[in-house]
């Protein structure tokens, strides 16, 4: 059944859905799973797009409301789907996620926690780092981008190279400079590989909006338009 509904989403959303480009096809690790795959987060198709690309068994966390439908609940937990509550300390899912890693499965996270809405990329919450250490994993750095060219339909993921367990251990779970240190050294992986994505379409790599500029920005409006009416009312 799983295998089934893997190979349907495979052909959905890599060639009818979208069409894909995989970028370091030789980078995808020939282990059938016991690794944590580490991407960007830019939509609602990141999961099944992912689990097009790798072959195995999957396991990736989903927000718990995804669950409230029954339907919709079966249909993703075959896919490896299991629900955790944002913002709260699921031990549970933690627990889950290192289980899954010991029974050879491969493991999705997306280690910034949600979906960008511009396209950059935002630091890691400390999950990934956290359950790469318990589970004594490697972490395999993937970025994906949508429309790289241009083209709605189409979709880039680029592989990065495995990181060996040791380069993201964490001995304390409760030392946030040894968490902090395997995160970045995971999103730095990830970051490259956008790069390398933008570099092939000769696109810029996406920033953030600087808030400050748009706050000066409306400043400086609304100190026009006082102005303005200051002088207006001087002239009557």
């Amino acid at each position: 059944m799983y295998m089934f509904f893997r190979k349907l989403v495979e052909i959905f959303f890599l060639h009818i859905k979208y069409k894909a480009t995989v970028l370091n096809k030789e980078n995808i690790p020939s282990l059938k799973g016991g690794f944590i795959v580490a991407c960007n987060h830019q939509s609602y198709s990141d999961p099944p797009v992912l689990a097009g690309v790798f072959k195995g068994h999957f396991s990736f966390m989903a927000k718990s409301e995804l669950f409230k439908n029954k339907l919709f609940a079966w249909i993703i937990r075959q896919c490896g789907a299991f629900p955790v509550v944002r913002g709260a300390k699921d031990t549970a899912a933690l627990d889950r996620a290192v289980e899954d890693l010991k029974k050879n499965k491969i493991f999705i996270i997306f280690p910034e926690g949600t979906r960008s809405k511009d396209g950059t990329i935002a630091r890691a919450k400390s999950g990934v780092a956290v359950i790469a250490g318990m589970a004594d994993a490697p972490v395999l750095p993937v970025c994906i981008m949508y429309a790289p060219d241009g083209k709605k339909r189409h979709c880039t993921i680029a592989v990065g190279k495995l990181i060996p367990k040791e380069e993201v251990a964490v001995s304390d779970m409760t030392d946030r400079k040894q968490i902090k240190r395997a995160s970045s050294r995971i999103m730095n992986d990830i970051c490259a590989l956008q790069k390398q994505i933008c570099d092939k379409y000769n696109i810029p790599v996406p920033t953030p909006e600087k808030k400050a500029d748009i706050v000066s920005e409306k400043t400086s409006d609304n100190v026009s338009e006082n102005a303005s009416k200051r002088s207006d009312n001087n002239n009557i």
